[in-house]
C-alpha cells in the first residue's frame, strides 16, 4: 500500500481536534530525558524510484528458489496454480476477521465446510476441523486432547522423527502438565522403534510420516501397538504425500495432523502456514478449534453454521478444548482452493513428481564414491538422508557456490547427528538440469575429497 505522508496542515488540524497546541505538548507526559532532543540522523528521503531500483539491487543478492533448492525439513517449494490467489485474493475473504463468530458470512462457511470435507477425505477420517494455527501446534493440541480422551494417563511416547521444532513445541505445551514425554528413537533404517516404551501409562503416541528424515515410517504396526495399549494413535503428516501414500486413517490411526503449507502456501520465509487436525466421529466434542456444519433454516432452505466452537471465550474456561481464535484462516483457504483445483488424480501426480524426481536424485548421488544413503531400505518419499564424505556444513558451501541453495545439515537441528548427514529435498518444481547439477557439483568435491 502506498505511504502516505501527514501534511503540516494535516498534523495542526488533528492537534487542534484532541485540544493540543504542540507535538512537543502532546509527548509532554514523557519524561524529558527519554526524548530526542535533535533531529534524527537519517538520509535525506529518495523518490520511490529510487528506492525501487535500490531494493531491487539488494535483493539480488539473495540466492533464490527458482535456481535450484533442495532445502525442505517442513517447508517446500510446490507450484501454485494462480487460482489460488486469485480467489484467496478477493476483498471478500482478506478483508475479512477471522471467521470464529457464529454469525460468520455463508461464503466463508461453505469454504470452511468443503476444506474440511477435502481434509477429512485426504486422511482418511470421518471429520476435521476448521484449521489450525500450524503443524507443529497441531500435533500439541492433538496430545492435549488424548489426555482427555485417556484420562489419568501420564505418559507420551514421541517418535525422535518427529520434526524437531514440533517436538520442543509439544514440550512447551506440556511444560505445566504432569506429563512425562519419552522420545523413541530412531533405528538403523532410519524408522522409529518404539520397544517396550508403549505401555498401560501412555496417553498418546505420536508418529510422523514421512518421518524428519525422510523415511516412511510402518503407519498401521505404530497405530495397531498404540491401540493395544490404549493409547490414542496420531499420525503427523505431509499433504502431498497423501495423494500416493497409504492415508493415516486406512493404518488406523486415531488422530491425524499436518501442517498445510505444501497446499498453495507459498514459503515466505517461513510463514504463515496452517495446521490440519482431523479425528473420528466418536472423538468430534474433544476436538479442538472450530467445525462448521450443513444444516437447514426455517424454510428448509440448505444453509452452514458454526456447529462446534468449544473456544474459551465462549464457554467456561474449564470446558474449553483449545485457544484457537484468530488463526491462519486466510491460508487454510489457499489449501481449500489448492485441493478443489488439484482434486485427487492431480494431487497424486504431484505427488509421483516428487517421488519420481527424489529416487532419480538418489539414485545419482548414491553413485558417487563416499556418498551413502543409510536409510535407502526404508524407502522414501521427496526426501532423504545423504550421509557425504565430509561435514554436511562443507557440502552446502559447495552448492551455494554452484549457485544453488542446499539440503539441511541435520546435525545442527538433532542433537548426537552425524555431522556428514545432509537431508535434501525435491518437489515437482525440482529439474533434472538442477538434479544433474548437483550430482556434478558433488562429484566434483568427492574428487577432491579422493585426491586430499
Amino acid at each position: 500500500m502506498p505511504f502516505i505522508q501527514n501534511t503540516d496542515a494535516d498534523r495542526a488540524e488533528m492537534l487542534a481536534a484532541i485540544g493540543v497546541r504542540s507535538i512537543d505538548e502532546l509527548f509532554e507526559q514523557i519524561p524529558a530525558d527519554l526524548r530526542v532532543k535533535a533531529p534524527i540522523d537519517v538520509p535525506e528521503g529518495v523518490s520511490e524510484n529510487e528506492l525501487w531500483a535500490e531494493l531491487t539491487e539488494l535483493a539480488s543478492w539473495n540466492s533464490t528458489t527458482e535456481k535450484g533448492s533442495f532445502l525442505g525439513a517442513g517447508l517446500y517449494r510446490h507450484y501454485i496454480p494462480t487460482v489460488v490467489d486469485a480467489l484467496q485474493g478477493r476483498q471478500e475473504f482478506v478483508t475479512a476477521y477471522t471467521p470464529y463468530q457464529p454469525e460468520a458470512s455463508q461464503g466463508t462457511l461453505v469454504a470452511f465446510f468443503e476444506f474440511q470435507s477435502m481434509v477429512a477425505e485426504l486422511c482418511g477420517m470421518e471429520v476435521a476441523n476448521a484449521s489450525m494455527y500450524d503443524g507443529s501446534s497441531a500435533v500439541a493440541e492433538a496430545v492435549l486432547m488424548s489426555t482427555s480422551i485417556t484420562r489419568k494417563r501420564t505418559k507420551v511416547v514421541l517418535s525422535a522423527g518427529l520434526h524437531p521444532h514440533t517436538r520442543r513445541t509439544v514440550r512447551t505445551y506440556l511444560g505445566a502438565t504432569d506429563l512425562e514425554v519419552v522420545v523413541a528413537p530412531i533405528g538403523d533404517d532410519g524408522r522409529t522403534d518404539f520397544s517396550g516404551l508403549i505401555d498401560d501409562r501412555t496417553t498418546a503416541v505420536v508418529v510422523q510420516s514421512p518421518n524428519f528424515f525422510g523415511v516412511i515410517e510402518d503407519q498401521a504396526a505404530v497405530a495397531a501397538e498404540a491401540k493395544q495399549a490404549g493409547a490414542v494413535s496420531i499420525a503427523s503428516v505431509y499433504p502431498i504425500a497423501l495423494g500416493l501414500l497409504q492415508s493415516p486413517g486406512e493404518a488406523g490411526f486415531d488422530i491425524v495432523v499436518g501442517d498445510g503449507q505444501s497446499l498453495g502456501v507459498p514459503m515466505a520465509m517461513g510463514g504463515p502456514s496452517f495446521g490440519i487436525f482431523a479425528t473420528k466421529n466418536e472423538f468430534v466434542r474433544k476436538m479442538p478449534g472450530r467445525i462448521v456444519g450443513q444444516t437447514v433454516d426455517g424454510q428448509g432452505r440448505r444453509g452452514f453454521a458454526l456447529t462446534f466452537q468449544t473456544r474459551e471465550q465462549h464457554i467456561r474456561r474449564e470446558k474449553a478444548t483449545s485457544n484457537i481464535c484468530t488463526n491462519n484462516a486466510l491460508m487454510a483457504l489457499r489449501g481449500a482452493i489448492y485441493m478443489a483445483a488439484a482434486g485427487p488424480e492431480g494431487l497424486r501426480e504431484v505427488a509421483e513428481h516428487c517421488l519420481a524426481k527424489a529416487q532419480f536424485a538418489a539414485d545419482q548421488l548414491a553413485a558417487l564414491p563416499g556418498f551413502e544413503l543409510p536409510y535407502a531400505a526404508a524407502g522414501h518419499f521427496n526426501e532423504f538422508v545423504l550421509r557425504c564424505p565430509v561435514p554436511a556444513r562443507e557440502v552446502n558451501r559447495a552448492i551455494d557456490a554452484a549457485g544453488m541453495i542446499g539440503g539441511l545439515a541435520i546435525a545442527d537441528h538433532v542433537a548426537g547427528a552425524d555431522e556428514r548427514d545432509l537431508l535434501l529435498a525435491f518437489t515437482e518444481l525440482t529439474t533434472r538440469e538442477q538434479i544433474e547439477r548437483l550430482v556434478k557439483t558433488l562429484s566434483s568435491l568427492s574428487q577432491t575429497v579422493s585426491v586430499g
